[in-house]
């Protein structure tokens, strides 16, 4: 059989980033401690890229320039935003760029960089000792504190002893009172919940945080001073009846009381480098009097940019003048015109990324706006993709995966992933879309609820779920049960 070449013609159209927009996407990326960092690589490779001053607005100006004047050398002309070198244009996206042509511009970025990593949680509260007002002999005593405190973060031995251990072992002349007063004043330390002798007190302090608001708050500190031993036995069926309050407050209550950290201190024996890395939150959330969400973004230490006002006048006082400068001149003209360009268009950028976080991160909170307005309830959170969070916000849904990737949002009642509040969906028998997540909970519900010396099987919750108007498979039960980390009906009975 005979064969012979044939050359066709086929149009297609596809996307290529430029250089700047992939530099915006690794911007973008980046939470607020790499951002830092990067700003500061920046500045030391670039010296028209300055820190702008206290009392100085980030530089906006752009440099003067004489439309008509006469290039030299292919190299003087109209001052504009350089563009990179733009190696990366063969490519169809950011994730196809090889990293040594995205760090080629700053070696220094290939560091990998460690949250404190000299630190551990003790620093923290030594840090704390140093805003308070205290006398010499006063902090002697809250360091002892802090160094007698165990691993939970609990301080366990008695005030006697502890006034005794301190003037017998370290010469620390202190009276009883002294270590009371010093103990009450730790105890307001973050974490909150420190330097509590037992699992109680460590709970009621956390709920006597003035910070923390919440309308089930004095049910919550009735249950923890009054009903402690029933609360530790989970005996809510009695509680409620001896509170006198309705199931939904009850469910208030203990959604409050979930919140809270058992262990404040666990942490405070191990360093940075030996465990996984300090989340640092990258938006701050809050609620204000009338319940309006509050949304800021931390910038941490990255300082405002300004570009430097003697390159400025570098390129101001050769612009225009062409033929007249020297070899010397237009080699410093060049060299000043492409820094001043490169410094605008990193400002530009940082710029962009600020204002596109918090176009993100406030079309997550109005989608998920009745889980913040009702203290980090999982069962308010809605079903919600990136393409929804896309639309919202005007932005591509591959925008909102590069800025939900790696960043974190704080409330009053925890830090999370910003990936936490997206889930999939499906249709309730009534035709409400709900999330798997809250599925999720409805079957944890169920199952906590079983007689535990006749648990359901898995067709069985199925069944159940489908009563509750949440049809799922007996597969899903069996997805759903091993994410939530629930055994089997046979490994249940008791």
């Amino acid at each position: 059989m005979s064969q012979k070449l044939v050359q066709t013609q086929k149009e297609e159209q596809t996307q290529q980033l430029s250089a700047v927009q992939v530099a915006f996407a690794r911007l973008l990326e980046l939470p607020v401690m790499d951002l830092e960092e990067r700003v500061r690589n920046e500045m030391d490779d670039n010296e028209a890229l300055e820190e702008a001053g206290g009392d100085e607005q980030p530089e906006q100006e752009q440099p003067d320039t004489d439309n008509n004047e006469e290039e030299t050398d292919g190299e003087l002309g109209d001052m504009e935003l350089p563009e990179m070198d733009d190696q990366t244009a063969d490519y169809l996206s950011a994730d196809d760029v090889p990293d040594y042509l995205v760090r080629q511009n700053n070696a220094q970025e290939e560091r990998e960089i460690q949250i404190s990593e000299q630190s551990n949680a003790y620093d923290e509260l030594y840090r704390q000792i140093g805003e308070q007002d205290l006398s010499e002999r006063e902090r002697a005593i809250m360091e002892y504190l802090i160094g007698s405190l165990d691993d939970d973060g609990y301080l366990r031995k008695d005030v006697y002893t502890l006034t005794d251990e301190m003037a017998i072992y370290h010469n620390i002349d202190a009276e009883d009172e002294d270590v009371e007063r010093m103990l009450r004043l730790l105890q307001t330390f973050e974490p909150r919940g420190i330097g509590a002798k037992n699992l109680q007190e460590c709970l009621r302090i956390q709920l006597e945080n003035p910070e923390m608001k919440s309308a089930a708050k004095p049910i919550a500190l009735r249950i923890i001073n009054d009903f402690y031993k029933d609360f530790s036995l989970r005996h809510w069926a009695h509680i409620r009846q001896r509170l006198g309050i309705s199931q939904e407050e009850m469910e208030a209550a203990l959604q409050v009381l979930l919140h809270l950290n058992p262990k404040p201190g666990s942490g405070l024996n191990e360093s940075a480098s030996q465990t996984a890395p300090t989340v640092i939150p990258d938006f701050y959330l809050s609620l204000d009097e009338d319940g309006n969400i509050q949304i800021s973004l931390n910038n941490g230490d990255t300082p405002d940019l300004r570009v430097s006002r003697s390159y400025k006048d570098t390129v101001r006082e050769f612009s225009g003048k062409g033929n007249q400068l020297s070899i010397a001149q237009k080699e410093a003209y060049i060299y000043a015109r492409k820094k001043v360009g490169d410094a605008q268009l990193f400002i530009e950028l940082v710029n962009r990324r600020k204002q596109t976080l918090r176009n993100v991160m406030e079309s997550i909170a109005h989608i998920q706006q009745d889980f913040f307005r009702n203290e980090d309830d999982e069962s308010f959170l809605v079903p919600m993709t990136l393409k929804d969070v896309a639309q919202r916000a005007g932005v591509d849904f591959s925008t909102v995966s590069r800025v939900t990737g790696s960043k974190y949002v704080r409330t009053a009642y925890g830090v999370y992933p910003l990936k936490f509040f997206f889930s999939s969906q499906f249709t309730s028998e009534s035709g409400e879309e709900l999330s798997s997540r809250q599925a999720k909970i409805a079957l944890r519900e169920i199952i906590d609820g079983e007689d535990k010396r006749k648990p359901y099987s898995d067709e069985l919750l199925s069944k159940l779920m489908a009563e509750k108007g949440l049809p799922i498979s007996r597969r899903t039960v069996v997805k759903y049960r091993e994410l939530l980390g629930i055994p089997k009906s046979g490994l249940r009975k008791s």
